[in-house]
């Protein structure tokens, strides 16, 4: 007797996979949700269960992009024990070898526009994700500081981390060394100097790491 063939349920990884194998075959968005779904043979409600639009999908995409770096960060038991310094190169490194994985699409949908700022409007989700875990790594440090003044604000270091992580995106998408290895450094000396700067000793690692700048922007 035959047997009906039961469907794979749907879920939002799954139209996440499907939406970025579009992207990357066809060169272009879908034109509409509609034909998407019924190109892919997912129902409409399917969609709009997980995702209120392709633009909310977009966000989603960078939003697992994190959640997937910080899973795979704490299956590693000795993490809880580095230091602030070495969980957010730590992240960095992950993070980076992640987006690595996804290259095709990450470098297609951050270039799609010629208005860089219309490009990273779908960073949004992942700028309040990466705020956030900057901004616990400096209250942890903060707890353990008796004196008021040696405390590090919170929401500047916070933010410095954004642009930090923008710095270093472009830097990637640039990057056209073996293995991104040119990256790797840039994450290695960018953090150590972020670091430098909040713990007041910046002087060395800024020169290093201005050097390193000039180096790899003029030479």
């Amino acid at each position: 007797m035959a047997t009906k063939t039961k469907k794979t349920p749907i879920t939002d990884d799954k139209i996440i996979s499907i939406y970025m194998d579009y992207v990357l075959e066809h060169e272009t968005r879908p034109k509409s949700i509609y034909k998407f779904c019924k190109a892919n043979n997912i129902k409409e409600e399917e969609f709009y269960r997980f995702f209120g639009s392709f633009e909310t999908l977009r966000q989603a995409i960078w939003n697992k992009f994190y959640d997937n770096t910080i899973t795979a960060l704490n299956k590693n038991e000795e993490y809880a024990t580095y230091g602030n310094k070495e969980k957010m190169l730590s992240f960095f490194f992950s993070f980076f070898e992640l987006l690595t994985l996804n290259r095709s699409y990450v470098l297609f949908t951050l270039r799609e526009h010629k208005n860089q700022f219309e490009n990273l409007g779908q960073l949004k989700g992942l700028r309040k994700k990466v705020k956030d875990f900057a901004a616990e790594l400096v209250e942890e440090t903060n707890e353990e500081k008796t004196l008021r003044i040696t405390k590090q604000s919170p929401a500047i270091f916070s933010e410095g981390a954004w642009v930090q992580f923008l710095f270093l995106l472009r830097f990637w998408m640039n990057d056209a060394s073996p293995g991104f290895e040119k990256t790797d450094l840039a994450i290695e000396k960018s953090v150590t100097t972020i670091f430098d700067v909040f713990d007041n000793t910046p002087l060395d690692s800024l020169v290093d790491f201005g050097k390193f700048l000039y180096k790899e922007t003029f030479a």
